[in-house]
């Protein structure tokens, strides 16, 4: 006999999933936005940081580390059915890992969506991060990078069955023994 606990226990799990989901978005968004008008207002001239990293303000007018510069006005329809479909696993995603790895393309992809629409420069994106030998990027777009790497890791690694609902299968504890009324 299940008891109604076990039920409770993996609606509560996957509520909490959402808020770590919702909370890592809501963290990249501010932190994308807040850099990004920092650039906008202390970047006149390039600075060297420390070994290859420096900031230098860019224009991108194509997808992630400027590939497909140029590419017109098919990148925002791209973005938002890119944004549906991790909104959708988000939804579905019952660890924490894959909560966070889906935040950090959420709060990537919505922040660098920000900016085409909502800055006016033109659809392109703000990028002000340098590295020799690597184009030019954000911090939307360092979290869209580490969100994938985190989603590969996830379906990699195999599901370790937590008390809180981090397993991705809908299994829960073992049922416990049906007591006496």
């Amino acid at each position: 006999m299940q008891e109604r606990r076990s039920v409770a226990t993996l609606t509560g799990g996957r509520n909490r999933v959402l808020v770590v989901t919702g909370a890592v978005t809501l963290l990249v968004i501010a932190a994308d936005q807040a850099t990004t008008s920092w650039a906008l207002v202390a970047l006149r001239h390039p600075v060297h940081l420390v070994g290859p990293l420096g900031l230098a303000l860019q224009y991108n007018s194509g997808t992630a580390f400027s590939l497909f510069a140029g590419a017109g006005d098919w990148i925002v329809p791209v973005l938002v059915a890119m944004v549906a479909v991790v909104g959708w696993l988000a939804w579905h995603a019952r660890r924490r890992l894959l909560a966070v790895a889906y935040g950090l393309v959420l709060g990537g992809a919505l922040g660098n969506l920000a900016d085409r629409l909502l800055r006016g420069h033109h659809g392109d994106v703000v990028d002000f991060v340098t590295l020799s030998h690597w184009p030019t990027f954000n911090v939307a777009d360092a979290c869209i990078t580490v969100g994938v790497a985190l989603v590969a890791l996830g379906v990699l690694l195999p599901a370790r069955h937590c008390r809180d609902g981090g397993s991705d299968t809908a299994q829960s504890a073992p049922p416990h023994a049906a007591r006496p009324k």
